[in-house]
């Protein structure tokens, strides 16, 4: 299967900055790719290139086969890229229906007397919920209302339902409880279902392991290789992001295990 979108040897220089160093990575429609890498390995360099946030200093990125170079976030949405950051973008005090439709507000009537259609929005916001296994006590619940995890749910389900095929999380599940963190992957795992490729982004190996369908490890800028499920095991792939001889070193003068 061929990838939806694909990133080829790509750099990234911030004067005499090194951010990225020949990164390569692809995902493919209804797969989970995660990568892995510890703070200040490139992982946030790295997406806003894949989001349009950056131009890359050097290198290709093709989407669908087709050579893009994205002027701006907006063209990457355009091409089916959507991004789930940490903060989520989202206003507390709004309502889950507003929230999700915040910019896309489906309209009724006519100009110049339209209105927001409350009924409309409100019912596609429940559906669309429902499917990611979220029911909400009513489309008017405020989402600072929500578990960490349920807010998670309502980003990435508006993402969906405005036509991303490639989704990129984040550290969806950086700062959440055991139960949220268990919700996130159940939905990650329903979107890659449903055909649309994920983009993982996380330090936490575990939780790697539990939805992914491959694993590629950055280092300092740099990518350590990619494995499929199966292949590697969660000691493997901290090994390679921690960086092996570090620890081995520290373990000896610590006269343990870690």
């Amino acid at each position: 299967m061929s990838a939806i979108v694909e990133m080829r040897n790509i750099t990234k220089h911030f004067g005499h900055v090194i951010a990225l160093a020949g990164v390569s990575f692809d995902v493919k429609a209804g797969e989970c790719h995660c990568l892995l890498g510890d703070n200040g390995a490139g992982k946030s360099t790295f997406i806003k290139i894949m989001s349009g946030v950056y131009k890359p200093s050097g290198g290709e990125v093709l989407v669908e086969g087709a050579p893009t170079l994205f002027q701006s976030p907006r063209d990457a949405m355009t091409a089916g890229i959507a991004t789930v950051y940490q903060d989520l973008a989202m206003i507390p005090l709004m309502s889950v229906s507003r929230n999700f439709w915040m910019g896309r507000e489906p309209e009724r009537g006519v100009w110049p007397f339209k209105t927001f259609d409350t009924d409309k929005a409100d019912d596609i916001t429940v559906k669309e919920m429902r499917k990611m296994g979220i029911s909400l006590r009513g489309p008017d619940q405020a989402v600072g209302t929500l578990s960490g995890g349920e807010r998670q749910t309502v980003a990435i389900a508006r993402a969906v339902y405005f036509g991303a095929k490639v989704l990129i999380l984040d550290e969806p599940t950086s700062a959440l409880g055991v139960r949220q963190t268990a919700n996130v992957l159940s939905t990650i795992d329903r979107v890659r279902k449903q055909g649309i490729g994920v983009v993982f982004i996380t330090h936490n190996v575990r939780h790697a392991l539990a939805v992914g369908d491959r694993f590629t490890v950055l280092n300092r800028g740099q990518t350590l290789g990619t494995a499929e499920r199966g292949t590697v095991d969660a000691a493997a792939l901290q090994d390679m992001m921690a960086g092996g001889q570090e620890l081995a070193l520290l373990e000896s003068s610590l006269g343990g295990t870690i």
